[in-house]
């Protein structure tokens, strides 16, 4: 039995041996094969990617025991002597390709030695390039193919004009087929370069001006958002514009401002967000980030076209070495730069790299004959309510394939509205939607009316549509319970279907846009304040003095004493104003003054008070101010006299408050507003200093400022006598203060806000409900219907304020009457100017008769003046009396004057 045993084995090991030898010798691959990256300093995604890209290649197994090994070197963007010997040193360490760099300036160098060693250059990025080098391999699509795929999706929008925006000429290049039509009639095409910097309004106001409303913007992925942002400043994001983003990243582009904008906002990608490879390397990734920095990631990673063409890169690679190693046997030699050799399986790999396909991140990848891919597939993707969407696809044979055309849209919204009957969804709020007032017993669409209901009449005879109201149940508008995420009310009615519109005073919000499309509005409106009119002004003891301010008063006495003073001084230095107190005497020994200061006084408020006095100036310059100070009276009493009976006849109102800062800085008036809806939700996520002010005091006030009810927030104004006020829309407001007049609409508006009707999530018919809306609103429609239903029907109108009334009438400041200051002042200064004149001129004349020198009677006179006592002067005595008077004592002293009755002085 052993020796039976023995030779059983023996036989075994003869027969493993014999087939051996028959089969052909196994090739096997280094263990480790190293593959360099170059790559820009700062793009650290890129190497991210390849050393990720590497590591999945790895843990797959795909080339068996051998595993590939990565050599990274980091060089400035444009330093290609740097490139050129970094290179080298991989090649010295035995690689077995390169890839990168992204820079265009360094890649000519790079690709350079690898032609002259016979090493393969694989590539991921942008390259203009229509001729491939014979080591080189670029995952990037053809530019002459993207071109015809921007060329196919501008004939199938069937633009007959556009206008390109284009950053730098590599835009031009990717573009050349839209440039160089075969027919040059097919289009009319406007070419304008993006400025340096990142204002670009100027140049986007200059293409709305000339009218171009379609619009190819070739830009970095960086710079879209912020040419959007600005298009939409300058009013170029209207329903009317369409956009054609020549970026692969469009999905990295913040778009959310302008998801409701209505302009078409299209592109092209190469990678499907939704395949579950792609969803599966990017969460590898986050992993892998997570891991590499031990923190959880700021955010879900985005996956750029040029990151996920660098894992197919990679992938390829992998492909045609197991190929080559099927045909020969590999071995990775270690080059100089300086030598002649070349590693002797280069140009095998390289053919096999070119032959390869497969289905990538981004899409199905195959190379032409001149080695170049132009073969691929793209997703049209478009901007809507959920971000953006595939709505077709492109390939170079077979063109575009749009999943539905515009037309076609078009044609079936028409005709599905076509004697349609679509159920609308309503709650019931004044005077938007009521119960029809009638003795009879209605059904149907009859029982009910108001501004909502004859819009609705309006929409449906244009679009000739039927329509069944539904009342919703608990008459809830729509609000989303924040535990389980459901809505109720109307939009709870079209997301589960039940409803096809929903119609009533329902607001626009964010929240509500993510459940269900809204049309354009047609009603805008905002917050604001309902509170009970202010109470009449209570009369003051001295409301007399109201017509005049403060200041005017004071300048009125400081006039009134100053034109007293100057009359007193002005009738002392005028001669003619001395007058003989005995006129049966015609040669008194005194003459008097009538101008004492109290008669000066006594005249001007005289005047002042419109009842003149039983004396009168004389002179020239005493008549001159007196003028003058009755002009002044004169204006002064009528304008107070008008601006009295303003404030006697018109009621002045006393409001405690006048606006929402006003409100929120006390805390005697209550305010509040409805429990649920966008009110409350404008206050609860407002982070406005004030408005966080009014929230924390409304949530905190007990009792509860919150009502049920619009109705119920009206009645607790309407009692509490002053002490609440209630925050509501204003279109609610104008409605309830026409027909309550004890009521009023405090400051103005708080924010910004429309209604509009709210339709199922990407419903069909809402671009046809936007153009009914707007043709109602330019032929005035909307306009109508609302005097109607907000003034007219219901009892309204009954609280119109008189014609021309005003609730304050303004008082004078000294703005108003200034000017007659003025003129008194001249008048006074004139005046002093005669008198002095007068005076100078007697003085003149006593001078020249008595042989006197002038200055010595000035000085006598001035002296006389100045005394400011006495209202009599001694008469003047003639030159032949002065003798006998020498011995009487006057005012001159030693100097004898004769003073007489002269013609002047009568």
């Amino acid at each position: 039995m052993r020796g039976r045993g023995v030779n059983l084995g023996v036989g075994v090991v003869v027969v493993v041996v014999v087939v051996a030898a028959l089969l052909p010798a196994a090739r096997t691959l280094p263990d480790v094969i190293t593959i360099g990256g170059l790559f820009d300093e700062g793009d650290e995604e890129q190497k991210s990617a390849f050393r990720y890209a590497v590591d999945h290649v790895n843990r797959e197994n795909i080339l068996g025991r051998t595993k590939l090994n990565t050599d990274i070197e980091m060089i400035p963007p444009y330093d290609s002597f740097l490139a050129s010997k970094r290179v080298c040193q991989l090649v010295w360490s035995g690689v077995a390709a390169i890839f990168g760099p992204q820079s265009g300036q360094t890649s000519a160098h790079v690709q350079s030695i690898c032609d002259a060693l016979e090493i393969p250059h694989i590539e991921t990025r942008w390259d203009y390039r229509l001729r491939r080098d014979d080591y080189s391999v670029n995952l990037y699509p053809h530019p002459s193919s993207l071109s015809k795929a921007y060329l196919d999706l501008v004939r199938l929008f069937e633009w007959k004009s556009f206008c390109i925006l284009y950053e730098d000429n590599d835009g031009l290049v990717r573009l050349q087929e839209l440039l160089k039509t075969p027919s040059p009639h097919e289009f009319k095409v406007s070419i304008r370069q993006l400025p340096h910097g990142n204002d670009y309004r100027e140049l986007l106001k200059e293409v709305r001006s000339s009218g171009e409303q379609n619009i190819i913007l070739d830009c970095r992925t960086e710079k879209v958002g912020l040419v959007l942002k600005q298009a939409q400043q300058v009013d170029m994001m209207s329903s009317f514009h369409s956009y054609l983003i020549t970026s692969m990243d469009l999905h990295l582009v913040d778009l959310e401002d302008f998801k409701y904008s209505g302009s078409n906002i299209t592109g092209l990608r190469l990678i499907d967000p939704n395949r579950d490879e792609v969803q599966a390397l990017v969460e590898t990734w986050r992993q892998g980030r997570v891991m590499a920095t031990n923190r959880l990631s700021d955010g879900d990673p985005v996956l750029k076209t040029e990151t996920a063409l660098m894992y197919d890169a990679v992938k390829l690679f992998v492909l045609a070495m197991r190929a080559l190693d099927n045909s020969t046997t590999v071995t990775i030699s270690q080059l100089r730069c300086e030598g002649e050799q070349a590693w002797i399986h280069g140009n095998s790999l390289i053919n096999y790299m070119k032959l390869e396909k497969l289905l990538g991140y981004t899409g199905h990848i195959e190379f032409d004959s001149d080695g170049f891919r132009t073969d691929f597939t793209m997703d049209i993707i478009q901007l809507g309510p959920n971000n953006l969407t595939k709505v077709g696809s492109w390939n170079r044979k077979t063109g575009t394939n749009y999943t539905r055309t515009q037309n076609e849209t078009i044609k079936d919204v028409i005709q599905g509205l076509h004697n349609k009957t679509l159920i609308v969804t309503f709650a019931f709020n004044d005077p938007y939607i009521m119960l029809k007032e009638s003795a009879e017993q209605l059904n149907g669409n009859d029982r009910y009316e108001g501004f909502c209901i004859d819009l609705l009449n309006h929409i449906a005879g244009i679009l000739k549509f039927k329509y069944e109201l539904v009342p919703v149940p608990g008459n809830a508008y729509g609000t989303r319970n924040k535990t389980t995420n459901k809505w109720n009310g109307m939009l709870r009615e079209l997301i589960e279907e039940r409803a096809e519109m929903a119609i009533t005073d329902l607001t626009i919000n964010y929240e509500r846009e993510e459940a269900v499309d809204f049309t354009m509005p047609f009603m805008n409106l905002g917050i604001s304040i309902l509170f009970k009119k202010p109470q009449k002004m209570a009369p003051s003891l001295f409301s007399f003095l109201s017509p005049l301010s403060l200041e005017v008063w004071m300048y009125m006495i400081t006039a009134y004493v100053g034109v007293s003073i100057l009359l007193y001084i002005l009738a002392r230095f005028t001669p003619y104003e001395w007058q003989n107190p005995h006129p049966c005497d015609p040669e008194p020994d005194t003459l008097e003054n009538q101008f004492t200061i109290l008669n000066c006084l006594w005249f001007a408020i005289g005047s002042l008070m419109q009842q003149g006095c039983d004396f009168l100036p004389q002179a020239v310059s005493t008549r001159m101010v007196a003028g003058m100070w009755w002009f002044f009276t004169l204006i002064m009493i009528s304008s107070y006299t008008a601006n009295l009976a303003a404030f006697l006849t018109v009621e002045r109102m006393e409001s405690p408050i006048e606006n929402a800062e006003d409100l929120a800085n006390q805390d005697k008036i209550k305010y509040g507003s409805m429990a649920t809806g966008t009110t409350y939700a404008f206050f609860r996520d407002s982070s406005l200093p004030t408005y966080v002010r009014m929230w924390n005091f409304m949530k905190d006030a007990k009792p509860s400022v919150f009502v049920n009810s619009n109705q119920e927030g009206v009645k607790r104004v309407q009692e509490s006598n002053g002490k609440y006020a209630y925050l509501m829309e204003s279109t609610s407001i104008e409605y309830v203060i026409e027909r309550n007049c004890d009521l009023t609409q405090i400051g103005g508006l708080l924010d910004s806000k429309s209604y509009g009707i709210a339709l199922r999530n990407r419903s069909t018919y809402k671009s046809k409900l936007d153009e009914a809306i707007l043709a109602l609103q330019e032929n005035g429609t909307l306009h109508i219907l609302k005097e109607k239903w907000f003034k007219q029907k219901r009892g309204g109108g009954k609280c119109k304020e008189e014609a021309g009334g005003s609730s304050m009438a303004s008082e004078l400041n000294l703005s108003n009457v200034g000017g007659v200051f003025v003129v008194l002042m001249g008048g006074m200064g004139l005046a002093l100017v005669v008198a002095i004149g007068e005076f100078l001129l007697e003085c003149w004349d006593i001078a020249k008769e008595d042989q006197i020198p002038l200055m010595k009677v000035l000085s006598n006179e001035l002296r006389f003046v100045f005394k400011c006592r006495g209202s009599s002067k001694p008469v003047r005595k003639k030159a032949s009396e002065s003798e006998a008077a020498s011995t009487s004592n006057n005012i001159y002293g030693s100097d004898v004057y004769n003073y007489t009755s002269k013609n002047n002085f009568t």
